[in-house]
C-alpha cells in the first residue's frame, strides 16, 4: 500500500441532467452549470479532482469537457481539471492538445487529460467516422497524441488523418507536459497500450466486486517493467452518492439510476434492473451508495483491494437526483468520507496479496 497521505481523491460526473428542487428535470444549460457549482465546492472541500466526461446523449449536458472545465479554471485555485473520457477516436488529437494546454494554462497547471474509446459510440457518426474503423482510430490517434506531449515539432504518417511533417503545436504548456492516464474498462490489450506509452491506468469499474480487477493492476505493472516505462499509481473511478443514512442515499439513488440504467441497457439488450439488483451491487459490487461510514468502508476496501492511488466517484450517475441532494454528497464525501477513508487506510495498511512493486 503506498503512503496513505499520498492517495488521491476525485468527483466524476457526466453532466447528467439533475432535478430541481420542484422535481423538474433541469435543461442542458442549467445541468452544465449545475456542474460548475459542484465542482467550485469540490474545490473548497478538498477534493482533489473533478473530471468530466464526454457524451453526445440527451440524458447528458456535457459534450465538450474542455470547455466546460476552462470555466471551473477561473473559479477555482486548488482542485485538478481532468476529462473522464476525452473519446480520442473521433477527435483530432492536436486539437485535443491544444485545448487541454489552454485549460492547463488558465488553471495554472492543473489540466489533465484521461483519453479512452468511449463506452458509447454516438460520436463516430456525428463526427463522420465509420465504426469499422473502431481499432485503427484509437491505435493511431493516441500514438500521436503521445508523440505530441513532448512539445516538439512531430512528423507522423496514419491513415485516419492527414500526415503532419515538422509540426509544431501551440499553445506549449508551463510545465513541460500535459499529465495524461488512459480510461480501460477491462481489456488486457488496452491495458498493456497503456503502459506502453507510459500512461496512467485509470479503470472503470461500474459494476461487480472490484477485486475482480486486480490481475489488470498486476498485467500493467509488468507490461510497465517489459516495457522499459514506469508503472504510475492507478486510479479507479465507480459510481456514487453520500447522505445522512443508507436508506436515504439508496432511496434517492435508486429512481434516476435504475431510469438511466434501463435506457441504456435497451439498447444493449439487458433486462430492466430490479430493486434486488440494486442492492445487492451496493452491498457487494461497485456502487458506493449509502451514509458516510458505509460509503468510506467501501472506498477503502476498494483501494487495498487494488492498491490504488486514487479512487474517483461518479456522483452524478443517478441524473434525477436532485441539485440539493447532490451538492450534499459532494460536501460530504469532501469533509467527512475522504477523511475516513484514510483514517480507515492508515488503520490497515493492508497490502493485497500478490501485489507486484
Amino acid at each position: 500500500m503506498m503512503d496513505v497521505s499520498q492517495i488521491e481523491f476525485g468527483i466524476d460526473s457526466f453532466g447528467d441532467r439533475p432535478r430541481d428542487d420542484r422535481g423538474e428535470i433541469v435543461s442542458h444549460a442549467q445541468a452544465i452549470r449545475a456542474a460548475v457549482t459542484e465542482a467550485v465546492l469540490a474545490d473548497q472541500v478538498g477534493i482533489n479532482v473533478v473530471a468530466l466526461g464526454e457524451h453526445h446523449r440527451p440524458e447528458f449536458a456535457i459534450s465538450s469537457p474542455e470547455t466546460v472545465l476552462a470555466g471551473i479554471a477561473t473559479a477555482t485555485k486548488r482542485i485538478r481539471l481532468a476529462s473522464g473520457v476525452t473519446v480520442l477516436s473521433s477527435d483530432d488529437p492536436v486539437r485535443v492538445f491544444q485545448r487541454f494546454a489552454t485549460v492547463d494554462a488558465l488553471s495554472s497547471g492543473r489540466a489533465e487529460v484521461i483519453l479512452g474509446r468511449g463506452s458509447f459510440t454516438e460520436s463516430f457518426p456525428l463526427f463522420g467516422y465509420d465504426l469499422k474503423d473502431y481499432e485503427v482510430l484509437f491505435e493511431e490517434k493516441i500514438d500521436l497524441f503521445h508523440r505530441l506531449l513532448d512539445e516538439t515539432p512531430v512528423t507522423w504518417e496514419g491513415t485516419t488523418r492527414a500526415a503532419l511533417h515538422d509540426a509544431d503545436v501551440y499553445p506549449k504548456t508551463e510545465s513541460g507536459r500535459l499529465d495524461t492516464w488512459v480510461g480501460v474498462g477491462g481489456s488486457p490489450q488496452s491495458v498493456i497500450r497503456t503502459a506502453h506509452y507510459g500512461f496512467r491506468l485509470m479503470l472503470a469499474i461500474i459494476g461487480g466486486a472490484p477485486d475482480r480487477f486486480a490481475p489488470y493492476v498486476d498485467l500493467y505493472r509488468r507490461a510497465s517493467e517489459q516495457l522499459g516505462t514506469t508503472a504510475q499509481p492507478v486510479g479507479m473511478h465507480s459510481p456514487g452518492f453520500v447522505a445522512a443514512t443508507d436508506a436515504e442515499a439508496k432511496d434517492l439513488f435508486y429512481p434516476g439510476f435504475k431510469e438511466t440504467r434501463d435506457r441504456i441497457g435497451a439498447l444493449r439488450g439487458w433486462p430492466p434492473i430490479r430493486r434486488e439488483e440494486f442492492d445487492a451491487e451496493v452491498e457487494h459490487g461497485s456502487l458506493y451508495v449509502g451514509s458516510v461510514e458505509t460509503v468510506a468502508n467501501k472506498i477503502s476496501h476498494a483501494i487495498r483491494a487494488l492498491d490504488a492511488g486514487r479512487f474517483d466517484m461518479i456522483y452524478s450517475a443517478a441524473g434525477t437526483v436532485s441539485t440539493t441532494a447532490r451538492l450534499r454528497s459532494v460536501e460530504l464525501y469532501g469533509t467527512q468520507v475522504i477523511p475516513r477513508v484514510r483514517e480507515l487506510l492508515a488503520e490497515q495498511p493492508t497490502v493485497r496479496a500478490g501485489a507486484t512493486r
